[in-house]
């Protein structure tokens, strides 16, 4: 049941959290927007710029520590944002409550997976060289 309180604010009920949980969700999909727009730059940036695409050059360019970085937050920043997206579209069209919740649960055990497979990648090839 909704209740309102005196002056037209929600008291904590249910309709207040899940109005809360949706402006999260809209500002954090902003925020990583933004954010992968300079990370996408630099990175094309920074891959235009390098010699040669051969192994040797990209594995000395990923090893550079303010690239480990930048590559760490690219990657981390893309799979939270792809999430984000991927959340929106199962809650949106895909309606029989055990299938949404099921793609729920394997969309963010796939990006948290992904995430980690390519953050561990990072850190080998910045840490071994």
């Amino acid at each position: 049941m909704v209740r309102a309180v005196a002056g037209g604010r929600n008291d904590g009920s249910v309709l207040d959290t899940a109005v809360k949980a949706g402006t999260r969700h809209f500002v954090a999909q902003r925020v990583t927007a933004i954010l992968l727009v300079f990370l996408g730059l630099w990175f094309a940036w920074s891959i235009i710029g390098l010699d040669v695409l051969v192994h040797g050059v990209v594995v000395a360019f990923v090893a550079e520590p303010l690239n480990v970085f930048l590559l760490t937050v690219l990657t981390l920043t893309l799979a939270y944002h792809s999430y984000l997206g991927v959340q929106v579209v199962i809650e949106d069209y895909v309606h029989a409550k055990g299938i949404k919740v099921a793609s729920l649960l394997a969309s963010r055990l796939a990006h948290v997976l992904i995430a980690i497979a390519l953050t561990y990648s990072i850190f080998k090839i910045g840490l071994d060289t």
